[in-house]
């Protein structure tokens, strides 16, 4: 029966111009364009969950909100108009269904289809595409000319949770934040939350609300800096100018802002490094322990800074709400964590804030003409394409920076990509790496532990363009929207190109078996 149901599906496959899998920012975002600056190109977006959203969707736990403002967070073509700028969840959710709704794209989406599977076929120039549908799990294919992959690069079915001793003794309840718990009763508990990582750092705060206490325990500091959440509309450019042009020029603000201070973290680490623990002084007085709770041993962007918005992390502090504890766990015990000083903790309910798990694509099995591709083994090329994989992007945003920054270009540059090919009637593109010289590296530079953890999992970089993954806007403008696209790396070729090698390796083989026989 599932034989038949599978031949009946191949026998119904629906073609597409461009397929894109993810409803999340990055999706709506390449939609937009697509509709906009491809208009003949057919389209539509494959969804593994049941709602438009990505990430904003996902995670509903307490306090969830942005890390960047949402001047570069908000799409270009779609100025976001709220005062608060950094957003949270719910708001950016609403933005992005709105989004959607407003351009039409929210009709060209199919729910609860999870793509499993991505067939290159040369000789055809097209991907068969595998999903399954529905609670039922029915096999459903598509085919499609250029694919592009707008996942994200973490596991959306579950986070990263460390085993530590005596988990299955603890009388309370542990929750991972990707999976918050609906029906989660915090009011008056003791809460330890692990971790001091962005998510962290949101969720103390907002819980400290409601809870009796919630302590931070952390194996080592983080960066932590504080940030208005607010725009004035009364005052400075908002106050005298349009207000998309207001809009513009506070986008070009931040870009140029972040750019600046990333470079002068990379320039001059220690000089800053006192800067961020003087700021976190100026909240928390002198009397608290700076170099033990908020003196990370690495420098900064090493790892991800986090973002405090109006200074609510260290207002809990203050207020007697939060303490953190920086210690290793030895331990859970019946009523909470011991810790290896000797300390322990009493806990009612335990948030592991430990991070994601990676998983580029979602996991997506990628095959390029019968060989399977081991995306460990492959170089990304402009931060968006891989060598030897033919007509397929993925939408990859900065550590750095605002993720719709970098997803934005990469739209734009397979716009242009689509539209060159067409001109010239080639239906392949493939990046090609010609020296083989050059030197590689990991894709990521962070030491976060996530990105640690996947390092052996996802695709590398060179040091050198176009295999360099820039963390920067200006020179990824440069890279994708201005630079030429056949740029002697990118490979175009005819669907005949592929036919006439075909006929010209039978013969080949043809000649050598016959000169075998004599």
């Amino acid at each position: 029966t599932n034989l038949n149901t599978e031949k009946k599906n191949m026998a119904t496959i629906e073609h597409l111009d461009v397929l894109i899998v993810g409803a999340g920012i990055s999706g709506i975002g390449t939609a937009y364009y697509l509709q906009t600056r491809c208009p003949q190109k057919r389209f539509t977006l494959l969804e593994s969950r049941e709602a438009i959203g990505g990430t904003w969707d996902l995670f509903q736990y307490p306090g969830v909100r942005s890390d960047s403002d949402m001047h570069t967070l908000g799409y270009s073509f779609r100025p976001w108009q709220d005062a608060k700028v950094i957003a949270d969840g719910p708001s950016i959710l609403q933005y992005i269904r709105e989004t959607a709704a407003v351009f039409g794209i929210d009709q060209q989406i199919r729910f609860n289809h999870r793509v499993r599977r991505a067939t290159w076929s040369s000789a055809d120039a097209q991907w068969t595409v595998e999903a399954v549908r529905g609670p039922d799990q029915e096999i459903v294919y598509f085919t499609c000319n250029f694919l592009c992959m707008c996942t994200g690069y973490y596991d959306y079915d579950q986070g990263y949770t460390p085993v530590w001793p005596g988990v299955e003794q603890f009388t309370g309840r542990i929750v991972h934040p990707q999976q918050w718990p609906e029906e989660l009763d915090y009011t008056g508990k003791q809460v330890v939350v692990i971790g001091s990582g962005a998510t962290a750092v949101t969720l103390v705060p907002a819980m400290a609300e409601q809870a009796a206490h919630v302590t931070m325990l952390q194996r080592s500091p983080t960066y932590i800096v504080s940030r208005p959440s607010r725009v004035d509309g009364t005052r400075g450019i908002h106050r005298v100018l349009p207000g998309k042009l207001a809009y513009r020029l506070a986008r070009w603000q931040s870009i140029l802002f972040g750019i600046y201070f990333y470079n002068l973290t990379r320039r001059r680490p220690e000089a800053t490094k006192q800067t961020l623990l003087r700021l976190v002084r100026m909240q928390l007085g002198d009397d608290y322990d700076l170099e033990t709770h908020f003196a990370p041993a690495y420098n900064p962007w090493d790892q991800r800074l986090c973002l405090a918005p109006d200074g609510d992390f260290f207002a809990a502090i203050k207020a007697g709400k939060v303490s953190i504890i920086t210690d290793h766990i030895e331990t859970f015990t019946e009523k909470g964590i011991r810790l290896l000083s000797g300390n322990e903790l009493a806990a009612n309910i335990v948030v592991t804030a430990t991070g994601l798990t990676m998983k580029i694509m979602s996991g997506v099995q990628l095959v390029v003409d019968d060989v399977p591709v081991d995306l460990a083994k492959t170089l990304i090329y402009k931060g968006t394409m891989y060598r030897d994989i033919p007509n397929l992007a993925s939408a990859l945003g900065y550590v750095n920076a605002s993720w719709t920054l970098k997803c934005e270009l990469i739209a734009q540059h397979i716009c242009r990509l689509l539209n060159y090919m067409d001109r010239h009637a080639y239906t392949q593109c493939t990046p090609r790496l010609w020296d083989h010289s050059i030197a590689e590296e990991p894709m990521m530079g962070l030491t976060s532990g996530y990105m640690q953890r996947a390092r052996d999992t996802m695709p590398r970089q060179s040091t050198r363009n176009p295999w360099k993954m820039h963390q920067n806007y200006l020179r990824d403008l440069l890279s994708l929207r201005f630079s030429s696209v056949h740029d002697g790396t990118m490979e175009f070729t005819r669907r005949t190109d592929h036919a006439l090698q075909k006929v010209s390796a039978g013969k080949d083989m043809e000649e050598e078996t016959t000169k075998r026989r004599h």
